[in-house]
């Protein structure tokens, strides 16, 4: 067989526009196998990933059919899979996405361990954040660990340029493709569907939406931010791409992706960050609670504005982005809990569960990251009659409150006894020791 071979090893990049690793290979070599592995490790982890990357690889399979290619499929250790599956092409080398999650590190060494025994290269490729976690460092330092100047020097940061899907994509004659499992069962029955048309689409609707952004993406109720990241998270959007159709940097949308990249950056140079406490020297003096941590992952807390967040997670697979914060701040600075059992129950049902965001925003509401104020705690009440001033969002959710109007939703331990009778909801969980103002 004449001509060049390379593999492109797809991970959390499932597309083809702005795709480096692909589209290097593409213009290249003569041959590219583009190949995805299912690794039988990370298959319980969420049903509803499991779901919606399915459904990515189905829509990436069929637009790597459109170019002239396919995407193979194997089942079993990603590292012995792919190392497999060069050698049988006769690949001189594998193109792989840098990632930044333990995991993916662990993919990383073995990979580049087991290229050099067979004597092909790994080389690795931007794509997963728009600026590469290791591309801003501070003076004296290996990443930033606050995002105010991290922020100010990634806006004034040189990107990288944003490539085209390749024109064709052409496989060794002879390989084959592998069969993709039947799209299993999620949990969330009103879970987004994936896929990089999907995501593309869904950008395109929203964009209109910026300039009123600062108005809508707090507001509970409207329910009117991008639902963008579960595609972010699998790559079916180039983050890149996203925030040139932004079109400035200095925009506060932008700034979320930012948010992203920072994590990230920090996920890399503290890979224990879903376990470990990230700050030096935080305080974590938890409880242990079994039953409030039940009740608050059913939505039994008593607290509508929780409940209401927390039975979105559940039928949606998602969670508005300040319902995160008012579930993850309760869970911790209310009830006392540590936030590795909610992080958990957050990485279980989210289509965008990552490591660095999860993780991230877990430990910065829990005091225990990169917040400069660790001791802030966020009054539920408070934040619900703010954000959810007339409880639109709160009866969405929470059906057996749906009689009582207006605001009056957000503490229904304050309505007259008769009234109380008539509802089907518990009354708000007892703290030892604690003496919420709020409730009086």
């Amino acid at each position: 067989m004449s001509g060049r071979t390379a593999v492109v090893l797809f991970t959390r990049d499932l597309r083809v526009h702005d795709h480096p690793a692909l589209a290097t290979a593409c213009a290249a070599f003569d041959r590219v196998v583009p190949l995805y592995v299912l690794d039988p490790a990370l298959a319980g982890h969420s049903p509803n990933r499991n779901r919606f990357l399915h459904q990515c690889l189905a829509e990436l399979r069929d637009t790597l059919r459109t170019l002239g290619g396919d995407l193979v499929i194997r089942r079993g250790d990603p590292v012995a899979e792919t190392i497999r599956l060069a050698r049988e092409v006769d690949a001189e080398g594998i193109g792989l996405s840098a990632d930044v999650s333990r995991y993916a590190h662990r993919r990383e060494r073995r990979l580049r361990a087991e290229c050099d025994r067979h004597r092909m290269f790994l080389r690795l490729f931007p794509g997963v954040t728009v600026v590469e976690p290791g591309e801003l460092r501070p003076g004296g330092g290996d990443h930033y660990r606050v995002f105010t100047p991290y922020h100010r020097v990634w806006s004034g940061a040189r990107w990288r340029e944003e490539l085209a899907a390749p024109r064709r994509v052409t496989l060794p004659d002879g390989i084959a493709v592998g069969r993709l499992p039947a799209t299993p069962q999620g949990e969330s029955p009103d879970a987004a569907v994936g896929g990089e048309s999907v995501g593309q689409r869904r950008l395109t609707r929203w964009l209109p939406t910026l300039p009123r952004y600062d108005d809508i993406h707090d507001d509970l109720a409207a329910d009117e931010t991008s639902r963008l990241s579960p595609y972010l998270r699998f790559g079916c959007l180039s983050p890149l791409t996203v925030a040139n159709r932004a079109d400035d940097r200095g925009h506060p949308f932008v700034r979320q992706l930012c948010w992203r990249d920072f994590y990230h950056q920090v996920t890399a140079a503290f890979p224990e960050i879903a376990a470990k406490a990230y700050r030096r020297g935080a305080t974590e003096d938890w409880r242990y609670d079994a039953a409030a941590l039940d009740a608050w992952t059913d939505g039994r807390t008593g607290m509508p504005i929780v409940d209401a967040g927390m039975r979105q997670l559940h039928a949606e697979g998602w969670m508005h982005n300040r319902a995160r914060l008012i579930t993850a701040g309760y869970l911790t600075k209310v009830l006392g809990l540590d936030w590795r059992p909610g992080l958990a129950v957050f990485s279980r049902w989210l289509l965008d569960g990552d490591v660095p965001d999860n993780s991230g925003n877990w430990q910065w509401v829990a005091g225990t990251g990169n917040d400069s104020r660790p001791y802030r705690g966020l009054n539920p009440v408070r934040q619900a009659e703010r954000y959810d001033p007339d409880g639109g969002y709160v009866r969405r959710w929470v059906p057996e409150l749906a009689a009582v109007a207006g605001k009056a939703v957000h503490q229904p331990w304050r309505l007259p006894p008769e009234v109380r009778r008539t509802l089907d909801y518990p009354p708000p969980l007892e703290v030892p020791g604690a003496d919420p103002v709020w409730l009086r």
